[in-house]
């Protein structure tokens, strides 16, 4: 059965949608191994510009599975691991998919779907969204969405949160900056067009190419070395055929061909 939907307008937008409402989109293998498969054939799809991730229902995600988690507590090493590594590889998936990534919460997102989250572009809330890193309630810990945590609100706000498995609301979660913005419940899907008609205005290439700066300077010290890459990429993206359709539409005064 199809848990993890995946909608593609002619406008060029996926819609990733969690749909196991009856367990609160909670993760399990098939889940895991849906989002991963959807983000991989996404990101190689040319006509895909931007990828909105979502939950069916009144949750985003409860986060992992605890029959999940409890089968794979009792298989053997080797398969107790490789079920692990699934969930980090659907987590990079969605990490390093070229295109934008827009997670829109639409209700509570614990554990593995604050991960979701994390891994994602830009989020947006719904005032009903709430947040926990509920792990060590069950004496285990969020490994795996550990460095997307990091990345999202800082090694200092994951002490207290990952420590405490406090519940925080989309106010808290957007002063941590783990979301961007939050909404009314009924502005929600008002919001995502906003997001979605703003993200289509730039430049397919030169969004992936963001994605990858940042990976590559968010690792590197500043120096010589990234000096040049960082001068290396803006004159290869301005002399690229994207950079000067976009410098032309400009002086132009019109829009660009990945506009029309």
């Amino acid at each position: 059965m199809t848990t993890a939907l995946m909608l593609t307008a002619a406008a060029g937008v996926a819609t990733v949608t969690l749909s196991r409402p009856q367990a609160h989109n909670a993760l399990d293998e098939g889940l895991i191994a849906e989002i991963a498969r959807a983000f991989q054939k996404l990101s190689a799809d040319d006509t895909v510009r931007v990828v909105v991730l979502t939950g069916a229902g009144k949750s985003f995600c409860a986060g992992a599975d605890l029959g999940w988690m409890q089968r794979s507590g009792a298989l053997p090493q080797a398969d107790n691991q490789r079920d692990a590594m699934a969930l980090a590889m659907m987590l990079d998936a969605i990490d390093r998919c070229p295109k934008p990534v827009v997670a829109v919460v639409n209700g509570p997102a614990y554990g593995g779907g604050v991960g979701l989250v994390a891994a994602a572009d830009i989020a947006i809330a719904s005032e009903e969204a709430a947040f926990s890193l509920t792990e060590v309630k069950l004496g285990i810990i969020p490994a795996v969405i550990g460095p997307y945590m990091v990345e999202a609100i800082g090694a200092r706000a994951c002490r207290r949160y990952m420590l405490s498995a406090e519940r925080f609301d989309a106010r808290e979660a957007h002063r941590l900056g783990l979301v961007h913005a939050v909404v009314t419940a009924d502005k929600l899907e008002h919001a995502q067009t906003l997001m979605v008609e703003q993200l289509l205005k730039g430049g397919p290439k030169a969004q992936s190419a963001v994605k990858d700066l940042l990976k590559v300077v968010g690792d590197s010290p500043m120096g010589p070395d990234t000096m040049r890459y960082t001068a290396n990429r803006i004159a290869e993206l301005r002399a690229s055929e994207e950079g000067q359709e976009g410098l032309a539409a400009f002086f132009e005064k019109r829009k660009p061909k990945w506009c029309e």
